[in-house]
């Protein structure tokens, strides 16, 4: 990955949880994009964010996701907005389940893990 551009060909997965990885797509200080992967059945445990903003937007597969207690099924093309303080989880419901992440600001935390 350059400043400018993102070839996925020159990028590897990092694991974060057991069924789950991700890639970093790309970031500013003030934005992030990453791509995250779920094995069928893998969960995303319920959680908040003090300092970010979220989006994720489902690339392939779908989910079961909650969002502040509301539950949805979200299939490709479906997204969920999660503000500061919001808790939300999911569940991946099919093999390969994918999510495009964006998060405000940047994510520190994940660029150390690459």
């Amino acid at each position: 990955m350059t400043n400018n551009f993102y070839e996925e060909a020159g990028d590897s997965w990092t694991d974060v949880e057991p069924g789950i990885c991700r890639k970093i797509i790309g970031h500013t200080p003030n934005l992030l994009a990453a791509e995250v992967r779920f094995a069928q059945g893998a969960i995303g445990t319920p959680h908040g964010h003090a300092d970010h903003e979220q989006i994720a937007y489902v690339l392939a597969g779908s989910f079961a996701v909650t969002v502040a207690g509301e539950k949805r099924i979200l299939r490709a093309g479906d997204a969920f907005i999660a503000d500061k303080n919001i808790v939300h989880s999911v569940i991946a419901l099919e093999p390969d389940s994918r999510l495009l992440d964006i998060f405000s600001p940047r994510r520190d935390e994940f660029l150390q893990s690459v």
